[in-house]
């Protein structure tokens, strides 16, 4: 039987961890962001946020140790729970990766069209009142095309990929804010919450999840590491994307609320860029961010393509789903069908526009925060017995854990929590819920 390829070194594990969780939020509903929380709101949001997943990565860590298996949670949670149990997680994880695809693709097509006007004609229909036009769909369905043939070609072609894409995002990112703040004032940070100080980090801890979602996709390409590989690096690479994501995410949020007045600027498009451009009176600025944007677009993308791709191949292998969709392609050694469905189904996503994009958000959050819950519950049930001191210190750290990833779903599905799912977000649960559901009785 052929096994996918093990070509994966540490830097690898390390891009494909933080180039997942970084996408291209920080350009695209940086707005938002500011609305829910204000400057320092969204700031202490996204460090409090943050921190907490440390318990999570940790758990991850060690079970990605103990079970190099591409399956993630799938396999953590069959160890101990019934098989019912591990698709329903399997599936949910599969929605928070796969549900970052399209996203990424319509994102790049609005980037496109503010570096290229002219892709804001020819729209085709509306989506929620949002126009669709036709070349920003081809760009995005380009975009989906390449990385759909650079992993069906082999993981180390999309591995390299992803390294120059996440250090080079990395590089104009300290560029671009250097230049910035340098014209800044702390005057421009009012506000510092828009609403109460508690109700300003709560509503932006509730996105944190889909927004440093991606640290555990380490444990999806834990079966391609190289032969040299050593085992206790999954976990320095968990932990290290955690805490670069939080000091990337709690950096640009600060920078653009330093160098302009960023309440006047939240009806404007992309106003992370048009703050820079404010403070240093140029558009060069503007082409850095932009580039640094696309970088980080294309890296989390592919990050998530990735990981949605290895999950859809486990539940085939594992026979929860069509088996064919568990081939493994016998000289590219890749999960072949899967990634042909990931990449198709982003495409046919795609068709809904703008739209998705802040439903995509809350529905991620949740699917995510799901998955750390039912991963953490199975470290619990694995060590219930343990009573040395090494094992009880694991398991509270893991019951730290699923009290946050708990509280996590219930901040978004709790009606008297302020910032709660709406009919949209709901309705795009439900629709996932029913797929799996079909996917299970079709196999």
């Amino acid at each position: 039987m052929p096994t996918l390829a093990r070509k994966l070194r540490a830097t690898d594990y390390f891009t494909l961890g933080w180039g997942t969780m970084v996408g291209v939020g920080w350009l695209v509903i940086m707005d938002d962001w500011l609305t829910r929380g204000g400057a320092l709101g969204t700031v202490l949001g996204f460090v409090i946020g943050g921190a907490l997943l440390f318990p999570i990565g940790w758990v991850y860590g060690k079970l990605v140790i103990a079970m190099p298996d591409a399956a993630g949670e799938i396999a953590y949670t069959s160890a101990v729970f019934p098989r019912s149990v591990s698709f329903a997680t399997g599936w949910m994880m599969t929605l928070a990766y796969f549900i970052v695809c399209p996203w990424e693709a319509v994102a790049v097509g609005r980037i496109a069209a503010y570096i290229f006007p002219a892709l804001d004609s020819m729209p085709m229909y509306a989506v929620a009142g949002r126009p669709v036009f036709l070349p920003r769909l081809i760009v995005g369905l380009a975009l989906t095309a390449l990385l759909t043939y650079l992993n069906y070609r082999g993981v180390r072609l999309s591995a390299t990929f992803q390294n120059w894409t996440s250090f080079g995002t990395l590089a104009l990112f300290v560029l671009f804010v250097l230049l910035g703040v340098s014209r800044g004032s702390a005057h421009n940070f009012a506000p510092l919450f828009t609403h109460t100080p508690l109700i300003s980090i709560l509503l932006v801890i509730q996105i944190v999840p889909y927004f440093m979602t991606g640290f555990e996709s380490v444990g999806k390409a834990a079966e391609e590491a190289n032969p040299q590989f050593r085992a206790r690096t999954f976990l320095t690479a968990i932990w290290m994307a955690i805490l670069i994501g939080i000091l990337f995410y709690a950096s640009i949020v600060a920078a653009v609320a330093f160098v302009a007045p960023w309440r006047s600027l939240t009806s404007t498009r992309f106003m992370t860029a048009v703050a820079f451009q404010q403070a240093l009176g140029s558009r060069w600025i503007v082409n850095i961010i932009l580039a640094a944007a696309l970088l980080s677009l294309f890296k989390c993308f592919n990050g998530n393509f990735v990981a949605a791709s290895r999950l859809f191949f486990a539940l085939g292998r594992r026979g929860m789903i069509a088996p064919r969709v568990g081939a493994i392609h016998a000289r590219n050694q890749t999960p072949s069908t899967a990634v042909l469905c990931v990449g198709a189904a982003t495409g046919i996503c795609m068709l809904l526009g703008d739209a998705i994009l802040v439903p995509i958000t809350e529905v991620g959050s949740v699917a995510c925060a799901i998955g750390w819950a039912a991963t953490c519950a199975a470290f619990l049930a694995m060590a219930f017995g343990a009573k040395t001191r090494d094992a009880l210190a694991g398991k509270a750290i893991a019951t730290v854990g699923l009290v946050v990833a708990i509280g996590l779903v219930l901040m978004k599905v709790v009606p008297i929590v302020p910032g709660h799912f709406t009919i949209s977000e709901w309705i795009a649960l439900a629709i996932w819920i029913l797929l799996g559901a079909a996917a299970a009785l079709m196999k």
